[in-house]
């Protein structure tokens, strides 16, 4: 692919990105979401993540009900523009659980 190409996300045959988020200052990963053309027009519109949830079928503004909304500052896309990242600043916890992180699990791997 070409450098000079617009960089707009291709979305797979169900419509959906997997949008990678993590922390703008620690680079830590918080999560893994996935964003449809709406979630990722919203998102770029006010500047907080809007994903898709596969479970519940519907758009959902991140922090809509905890407070812990997750303010975008920078959005990058990969090479094949199939996947994004968005580096945020977050309100509080990223995960449902209370942890910062949704990656706060370790699987031994020896």
């Amino acid at each position: 692919m070409s450098d000079d190409m617009p960089l707009e996300p291709r979305f797979d045959a169900a419509g959906l990105a997997p949008a990678i988020v993590q922390d703008a200052v620690s680079r830590q990963v918080l999560m893994l979401a996935y964003m449809n053309t709406e979630a990722y027009r919203r998102t770029l519109e006010t500047g907080l993540a809007h994903f898709w949830s596969r479970s519940r079928q519907e758009l959902w503004l991140k922090g809509a009900t905890s407070g812990n909304t997750l303010h975008v500052q920078e959005i990058r896309i990969d090479c094949d523009q199939d996947a994004l990242l968005l580096l945020v600043h977050a309100d509080g916890p990223a995960c449902h659980t209370g942890a910062t992180s949704c990656f706060y699990r370790r699987i031994d791997t020896r």
